[in-house]
This record gives C-alpha cells, structure tokens and sequence, in this order.
C-alpha cells in the first residue's frame, strides 16, 4: 500500500475494497461476456442494453438513446435534487470496440469477427457498473452522481455528439471525470497529469497530381512519386524548424499509394497523414504548414497538391483543481508508491476532450500491467485492475459529493 494512511482513511478504503471484494467475480465475467461479444462505434446495442438493465435494477435513473446507444444513470442521495441545490458528479465510462481481428487465443476471444475490445472499453464499461452497483447499495455521499456510459470514442466522435444532445444541460455536472488503462504501467498503479494529457489529433490527405508516363522517358513526364518523397521528407520541418522545441508535435505520413508497376510513372499518388499536438497554437502551426510546404514541393516540380484536413480530436487538457483532487485520492486510497509521481502526457487521442471544453475534470490513467499495447490484436483489459480502479472511481465520488459536517 505504500505510505501508512490515517485511521479514518485507512478504514474507509477498507470498507471499499471489501465491498467490492464481495462481488468482483461477478463483473470479471462480465468483463469476459463483454469482450466475446465487441460492437463497433454507434452499434452498441447489447452493451447498452446491459448497461441500462444493470443500473435500472439498482435504482439509477436511466436514460438511454443519447447519441444513439449512449447511456447515463442517475443517482440522487441528500440534498442533491437534480434542481442545482446539490453538488453533481459525471464520471464517464466508453463502451465501443475496434475492427481489428483478435489473435489472442483466449477462451473469452471475441466472437464477432472482425471486431475486438482493443483498447479495454469493456474494462472501463465493467469498472463504472462495479462502481455503480457499490455506489448505490453502500455509497456515501450527498448529491447527484451522473454516469455516463460513451458510445463511438473510437474515431466517432461520441462524446461531442452527447455534449450536442444536451448531455450537460440534462445532467448538470460540477466536475467530470474520466479513465483509461495503460499497458506496460505497472498494474493497479495511477497517473494523473495537470493541463496536457493526451494530444490532439487531426488527419489530412494530400494527393500528388503530375503527368503519368513510361518510367524509361521520365523526362517526357512530371513525377507524383518524386514529389511525394521530397514532399514527405520536407514535412518533417514543420516540427523541427516551426514549432518551439519545448513544445511536441508530431506529423506521421501512415500511407503512400501510387503506380501498379515498376516501369510506369503514375498520374497522381495519395498521402495519408496523421497531426498530432498537445497545445492549440502549436495544432494551428501544423495546421497552416502542412498544407503549405506540400503545395509549394509539388509546385517546384510541375506537380500540384490537393490538401484534405480534417480536424479530429482536441487535446486532452486536465484541469487544476480536479487533477488535483483526482491525485489525492488515488494518494489517499492506494499509497504515494501506487501513484507515478513523473507520470507523462500520452501522445494518443481521446475524444473525453471535448467533455473537459464545456466541464472542468480530469482524465486519470490506471496501469494494465506488463502486456499488449493498445489497439494490439493480442491485447486485453487486465481483470486484476477491476476492483482497484472500482475502488478508485469509488473513493472520488465519495469525496467530491461528501456529505456536509
């Protein structure tokens, strides 16, 4: 446990653990049931399903349909009557799985094929319903708690759908809070970064257009390929040379596609780029360069560039004082040495941005333990981290909506 905890503390995070101790096993197949049956973004349905029926039989509020499969169960304790008298609490849980082909071998594998729990969404839908079943038969707490079930954070954008639904204005929340296991960090250990945790992302396509001929006369042509390669090779400038060397940015060129053969110069050849930052200037600056320095290479060759950028993810940016907190308790419950105290911002995306835009809160990272990097075919949530990081969610509730002196 680390550093010895107060009495009160220590006790408290007993009773917890042993609360969740007593019907862990019970989610751990449903983690495994979860895994077998993965949907992909916006085709949530048995998830959602499971989801609502859980949380209606232990007396939540449940309101399903937000942003197609979303879910969110309310629990009102004390004072907080749903009319802004109270304090309100939203923790956020995503459900959505990736189309990537399993090769794990497990007895749980997915049965959907094509279609697997990549990067441990059925892990995080499984810790908020062990936190829910907790919350409302042992919690203690004095207000309201939102949580919010997310469809569709793989690429579909499903927090900034139920933000547009109303999600805030129908369950308003002081503070929201939100999860994420980590391979290859040591299992059941915490991060928790102030301002920048995760970057932000954008994708952009250039396609190289020249003039197609015999690669034995290349004279007689104007070559895509060639300007694609000084194009690729000049884009790495950007962040070495336009963006301040204290600051990140990544530009990643992930696919190159011209020509059928060896001998025959193409007419046009496609790039696929993917942007990432962690400061909105420094997003602007890759946002203005890219575009610029592929139109001007290809000019310089009698080619031209046609720029798609399209603006994804922003960064994920923590809030003070809800990092804080969120530290404190992960401290308070677990130890200091459970807590990497040098914990670094991740250069993956999480759409759990655009909640932290319109709600002050915090995204904090649990450590998976020694395994598969995410969206691996080989990698699966470590059910090992289902009752700390129940546990964790548990203890912040408690602490954010604790009753009056």
């Amino acid at each position: 446990m680390g550093a010895a905890l107060p009495v009160e503390s220590s006790q408290d995070v007993a009773r917890v653990e042993e609360g969740i101790a007593a019907f862990i096993g019970e989610f751990k197949a449903l983690r495994q049931d979860l895994h077998r049956h993965p949907e992909l973004s916006f085709q949530e349905h048995r998830t959602a399903a499971i989801v609502a029926e859980r949380l209606a039989a232990w007396g939540y509020e449940v309101t399903t349909g937000i942003a197609g499969t979303g879910v969110v169960g309310r629990l009102v304790r004390g004072s907080g009557r749903g009319n802004g008298s109270g304090n309100s609490l939203g923790i956020r849980a995503d459900m959505d799985a990736l189309p990537i082909t399993e090769a794990t071998g497990l007895p749980y594998a997915s049965e959907n094929a094509g279609v697997m729990h990549a990067c441990g969404h059925d892990g995080h839908t499984t810790v908020l319903l062990a936190t829910a079943r907790f919350l409302a038969e042992s919690g203690r707490f004095d207000g309201t708690l939102n949580l919010i079930f997310q469809p569709a954070e793989e690429n579909g954008g499903g927090a900034n759908r139920m933000i547009a639904e109303g999600l805030f204005e129908r369950f308003p929340c002081d503070a929201v809070f939100g999860l994420h296991n980590w391979p290859c960090v040591g299992e059941g250990h915490f991060g928790c970064v102030t301002g920048p945790a995760m970057a932000s992302v954008d994708q952009i396509t250039i396609t190289v257009r020249g003039k197609g001929g015999h690669g034995a006369a290349p004279h007689e042509t104007v070559d895509p390929v060639v300007a694609s390669a000084h194009i690729i090779t000049a884009l790495q400038t950007v962040v070495s040379r336009n963006v301040d060397p204290l600051d990140m940015g990544v530009v990643t060129v992930g696919s190159i596609h011209g020509g059928a053969a060896p001998n025959v110069i193409p007419e046009s050849v496609e790039l696929k780029l993917t942007a990432r930052a962690f400061k909105p200037e420094v997003r602007a600056i890759l946002k203005e360069r890219i575009p610029a320095i592929a139109r001007a290479q290809a000019e310089s060759f009698g080619a031209t560039a046609e720029v798609q950028y399209r603006p994804g993810y922003p960064a994920v940016l923590n809030h003070d004082a809800e990092t804080a907190l969120a530290r404190s308790v992960a401290v308070d419950t677990f130890g200091a040495a459970r807590v990497d105290a040098g914990f670094r911002p991740r250069t993956a995306s999480e759409d759990f941005a655009f909640m932290l835009l319109k709600r002050p809160g915090s995204y904090v990272f649990v450590g998976n333990g020694d395994g598969a990097s995410l969206h691996s075919p080989y990698y699966d949530f470590n059910d090992a981290i289902l009752a700390p990081s129940a546990t964790y969610w548990v203890r912040l509730a408690e602490r954010f909506l604790a009753p009056a002196a």
